[in-house]
């Protein structure tokens, strides 16, 4: 995900959410909302916070990350494995 490249006040944020909305599932952004002139909020297409919350799963996930390590690692060492010995085909 990109940064975030856009702050908007609460005022302008109730003003235009509408717009804020369409913005952040089509334009691939996150919006900061401002309260006092300090981000207070974040505004994030449904797809994005998923992702987010499906990264934090996998993180959490130590044997999960070990195997990935373990991976990139073999990989880094030109360590690979066929298809067919993964997959039988």
């Amino acid at each position: 995900m990109n940064q975030i490249v856009q702050y908007v006040s609460i005022a302008k944020a109730k003003t235009n959410l509408q717009k804020l909305i369409r913005q952040v599932e089509y334009a691939d952004e996150a919006v900061a909302v401002t309260k006092n002139g300090v981000p207070a909020a974040i505004i994030l297409s449904l797809d994005k916070f998923q992702g987010l919350l499906e990264t934090i799963e996998i993180l959490s996930d130590k044997p999960a990350m070990k195997s990935l390590k373990t991976s990139l690692r073999q990989a880094q060492k030109g360590k690979w494995v066929r298809h067919a010995e993964v997959f039988g085909r």
